[in-house]
């Protein structure tokens, strides 16, 4: 259905706000910017998130720091405290928002991450949410016990048989492992409780699980892949998607794409949320934020960064190249990457001599410099415009199925969000697309999302009372 279709109701809007780490979102340079590290940060943030009602707060995940040439990339956000310690923290100095953090299931066990994620539910009261991830790349391995990396259809198949594991620990406790004693005022176990058997290509584990049933029975799951495969994986697994998809035309041949999935899943067409992360630039004439806009881009794509993305793409050594000048004329390295250790240079790019072409026509097109069309092809969505024509483009493109929702990304970290949620929040509140206040108290109620159901049901014994 597209917004042509006048006979369904206006959908509501999901919003959500990403603490920009492990990119180049953040201006560094101005002197709003502060800590990554020291928790006010992502307090204050998380504040101002949840004043204006989003339905979570996001974190992404950085577990080592980036190497490019052999050196750490130091034009970047150079580390992350621990997703699971600051979404705990934030439990306890917020209410109702949701606490979604990056885990990868590439390096990591899903006993533990089972573990963590359900006390994270149980301590938010059912605001937890997992993005499942893979990792692609050797150097992130060299952390790990069994390093190394896996090739792509090996990573969807472990995170699958992973996400599948952590699924029967979630629902491992039924209920009906749970009676309570009236006259002792107790709960008594009875029975198998937490009991779980998983056997496959990837794992052979049984026991008990040591974490009750939470609120949510699973968190939210989140997946971010592109690919077919992950497109695929999320239809067949996930709460929701993120999306890099930025126009119009394009974020509705996504959405298309990966809601017509889901049928084949036994899954209906509300069961995945499309959202894309999205930039925005606020100004109060259109002509003020466009130029504020390509000043911020600037900022944010410093000649030096330019050159690390271009050699990221050319898989060779630019350093020598100017960025204000012309591309480089001599074609991109096809192959294992020298550049990025550990990372095949054709992860994002199928044809990288195809696609530095492509580069090529777009500066001899527009008289474009290196950094100018870096500037250009990394740009994510961006809203740039008055607070009411944001709003309107937000609410046209959620209307005409390009996505659900956005998750934003300020570049100034933590009171970025704060001209968005003061100026362009109440707009899409006036206009009824946009909650006023929260009405449950879970991320699922907040996404409209079921909670899955348990194996059995509670059950008291004669006599008991709620």
């Amino acid at each position: 259905m597209t917004r042509s279709d006048k006979t369904r109701p206006r959908k509501q809007i999901h919003l959500a706000a990403h603490f920009p780490g492990v990119n180049n979102t953040t201006v560094w340079s101005d002197p709003r910017s502060g800590s990554h590290i020291e928790f006010e940060s992502f307090q204050r943030f998380a504040g101002i998130a949840e004043d204006a009602k989003f339905d979570f707060l996001f974190l992404a995940e950085g577990l080592r720091l980036r190497e490019q040439g052999g050196k750490i990339y130091d034009l970047d956000v150079v580390g992350r405290p621990d997703t699971f310690g600051v979404l705990t923290a934030l439990a306890a100095v917020t209410d109702r928002i949701g606490l979604t953090g990056t885990i990868n299931s590439t390096f990591n066990e899903p006993y533990d991450v089972a573990r963590q994620f359900a006390t994270l539910d149980h301590l938010s009261r059912g605001r937890a949410a997992w993005n499942v991830v893979t990792s692609w790349d050797a150097f992130t391995g060299e952390n790990f016990r069994r390093g190394g990396y896996l090739a792509q259809e090996e990573r969807y198949d472990r995170a699958r048989n992973f996400l599948h594991a952590t699924a029967e620990l979630f629902d491992s406790w039924t209920g009906e492992e749970i009676v309570a004693d009236k006259e002792s005022g107790t709960f008594l176990l009875r029975g198998n409780p937490g009991g779980f058997a998983v056997q496959d290509d990837h794992f052979d584990i049984h026991g008990n699980f040591n974490v009750p049933r939470s609120p949510q029975g699973r968190p939210v799951i989140f997946q971010a892949g592109d690919s077919d495969a992950g497109r695929e994986f999320a239809a067949s697994t996930a709460d929701a998607i993120f999306s890099r998809h930025g126009t119009l035309e394009a974020g509705q041949a996504f959405y298309a794409d990966v809601k017509g999935r889901l049928a084949q899943y036994g899954r209906r067409h509300d069961e995945l949320l499309v959202l894309p992360a999205a930039t925005f630039i606020l100004g109060d004439t259109e002509e003020e934020a466009q130029e504020y806009a390509a000043h911020v881009r600037r900022q944010q794509v410093s000649g030096q960064t330019a050159i690390k993305f271009a050699e990221q793409l050319w898989n060779r050594d630019l350093s020598s190249y100017d960025p204000d000048g012309p591309l480089p004329e001599v074609d991109p390295l096809v192959g294992e990457s020298t550049i990025s250790k550990g990372r095949a240079s054709v992860r994002m790019n199928a044809d990288p001599v195809a696609v530095a072409g492509e580069w090529r026509a777009l500066a001899a097109a527009k008289g474009l410099s290196l950094r100018d069309v870096v500037v250009e092809k990394t740009a994510r969505q961006n809203f740039f415009g008055t607070p009411e024509s944001i709003a309107t483009t937000i609410d046209e493109y959620v209307q005409a199925d390009a996505s659900d929702g956005f998750i934003f990304v300020p570049h100034i970290t933590p009171d970025g969000l704060g001209e968005f949620a003061d100026k362009v929040v109440p707009i899409l509140q006036e206009r009824g697309v946009f909650r006023s206040d929260y009405e449950g108290t879970t991320l699922r109620d907040h996404l409209g999302l079921a909670t899955p159901a348990a194996r059995g049901r509670h059950r008291e014994p004669a006599g008991a009372t709620s």
